[in-house]
């Protein structure tokens, strides 16, 4: 174990504890953000309540042995839910969808339900004394990070879990309110909706209801447009739940896969392409076990929510193909078509364009000539409202470089802004960053890919749409076009102008961020040229070769949502 530093005693139960915080952490300055009165009564146990608090172990005062479960603890999600013995959903699909994020997954059963690619032939509730008894189990044992709920079945089920969870507290509790099957079968009548409504819904980290649920728990309250979506987002927000995901999968008349997500502070429309695929039973189940996998890694929920959504889309991408059961909804692929790549191209990952509207790319140079570390410039941009940050570092050694990232990627990660490196995937591998960001010059994008597996983001520099075309079958997820116009940042920079731009935007089958000389004073003539995968631009001295980052940023910021590309 580090070495580490006594922060604070506790005493409990007529007992002193000693919690205590790495002594690097301590250092540095980012210590535990622990209170005494943060603490509920029973977080004196070898697990993750702990840790939580941001310190490393807890050792009885005076004792000899140290409780250090960071050595080998494994992020652990509890899914309480329904049974599907055709495996497309339920307790099924959360199983698969943890371990295809790299979670530990045990189970409460609720039900069993006799369903297929049909429908539901039958549900059989689980007693609700034997849901106790299964909750008791694991949750006095196992050190469960995240609880996620599915089908509820009664309010007996509900009482229970509630009552259970207060006894045996967790990290996060992440709730879908499953009440009707993906092919309309009511699996959770109404009687159940107060109780949601006054016990459940007020301990929840987040809830993901889709269009019908949402509907249900706002006593029929139509949805069909965003802003309805967006409404009923902050209605349900008032029940009690710390966030709130209205998804829009059945948004009628809506090309896209449109949800939205809701803090209580932010609203973030997530948009992404719709995959067309009779494949999707149980898609609600696996985006919401997959957002609970990442929150119990560690993740804010903003990037937990986005890396599930990133991987339910990959996976319903790649199991359009799958033939299984003679009905309208058939399951979708979690693992197989995920571990090997496509005949056509490498391209594995769908990457969420909206990502690319204020992308930052730093520069060591300028920002020592204004006096600052590279944290506080990230920070800087991040709070001026950059959403992708992109670390390029020309002259530090690489393990300075890699010391820089990993500070760079808990900011980024903090406020949910993906971090790519600049041409160094093996920083990138080093520190998990989001992805890399690759030349003509560098290491081709195809290796790049197999190096970083198919879910970290992977972007290349084009010129021409010959270039382009290859970024695509090499599987990158964006391309960045320029320079638009002379810059000083790059030595012998060969600009493509508006045109060039244009003519590669036309060209493309990815999404296009812009770069090179663009500031406050033409991105709105950018972003003019009117090309629907042009998504943003890419700013480098007109953020970090001034003396404030933050209000320049913010002042791009503005500009760009002026020019009516919108922001998510």
């Amino acid at each position: 174990m580090a070495s580490a530093t006594f922060l604070s005693t506790l005493s409990l139960a007529n007992k002193n504890y000693l919690l205590l915080t790495p002594t690097h952490s301590y250092a540095k300055g980012y210590t535990s953000n622990f209170r005494v009165s943060n603490l509920p009564s029973i977080v004196v146990r070898k697990e993750g309540s702990v840790r939580s608090q941001g310190f490393v172990a807890m050792q009885e005062k005076g004792g000899s042995t140290l409780s250090d479960d960071s050595r080998t603890k494994t992020p652990h999600v509890l899914t309480v839910a329904g049974s599907d013995s055709g495996a497309g959903a339920g307790i099924q699909a959360d199983l698969k969808a943890c371990a295809a994020r790299r979670v530990y997954c045990s189970t409460v059963i609720t039900a069993l339900t006799a369903q297929n690619t049909v429908g539901v032939q039958g549900v059989s509730n689980v007693p609700e004394d034997f849901v106790a008894e299964q909750l008791k189990s694991v949750l006095s044992d196992m050190q469960v990070d995240v609880v996620k709920t599915g089908m509820l079945p009664s309010v007996g089920i509900v009482k229970t879990l509630c009552k259970t969870l207060r006894e045996f507290p967790v990290h996060a509790l992440v709730v879908d309110p499953v009440m009707v099957s993906t092919s309309g079968d009511v699996l959770a009548g109404p009687s159940i909706l107060s109780t949601f409504r006054e016990e459940l819904l007020p301990m929840a980290d987040i809830i993901t209801p889709n269009l019908k649920e949402a509907s249900a728990l706002l006593n029929g309250m139509q949805l069909e447009t965003v802003d309805d979506m967006r409404s009923a987002a902050r209605l349900l927000h008032n029940m009690g739940p710390k966030n709130v995901l209205v998804k829009g999968g059945d948004l009628p008349a809506s090309s896209d896969a449109v949800d939205i997500l809701y803090n209580g502070h932010n609203l973030y429309e997530l948009r992404s392409s719709r995959i067309r695929t009779r494949n999707t039973h149980g898609t609600g189940c696996s985006l919401a076990s997959s957002i609970a996998a990442e929150v119990a890694k560690g993740y804010p929920m903003l990037s937990a929510v986005k890396v599930a959504k990133r991987f339910v889309e990959t996976a319903l991408d790649y199991s359009k193909e799958i033939v299984i059961g003679n009905g309208p909804q058939g399951p979708f692929d979690h693992l197989l078509r995920l571990k090997g790549h496509s005949q056509d191209c490498h391209r594995q990952q769908p990457f969420d364009p909206s990502d690319l509207f204020l992308y930052a790319v730093t520069d060591s140079r300028m920002n020592k000539r204004w006096g600052r570390s590279i944290v506080d410039a990230v920070k800087a941009a991040i709070d001026g409202g950059a959403t992708i940050i992109q670390l390029r570092e020309k002259e530090a050694e690489t393990k300075d470089f890699l010391e820089s990232a990993k500070a760079c990627l808990r900011i980024c990660r903090l406020h949910g802004v993906p971090l790519l490196i600049n041409d160094r995937v093996d920083v990138a591998i080093a520190c998990d960053a989001d992805g890399v960001h690759v030349g003509q010059s560098d290491m081709p994008a195809r290796v790049a890919r197999t190096l970083l597996g198919p879910e970290k983001i992977i972007g290349v520099s084009c010129k021409t749409p010959e270039q382009a075309e290859q970024a695509w079958v090499d599987g990158a997820d964006y391309i960045g076009c320029g320079g638009v116009y002379p810059t000083n940042t790059k030595e012998n920079n060969i600009t493509v102008g508006l045109n060039g731009l244009k003519t590669v935007c036309m060209a493309s089958k990815l999404p296009v961020v812009a770069i090179g000389g663009i500031g406050v004073s033409n991105a709105r003539a950018v972003m003019e040229i009117r090309t629907s995968n042009l998504k943003g631009v890419a700013v480098v001295s007109a953020l970090f070769d001034r003396e404030c980052v933050q209000t320049e940023t913010r002042k791009l910021h503005e500009v760009l949502l002026g020019s009516n590309i919108g922001s998510t």
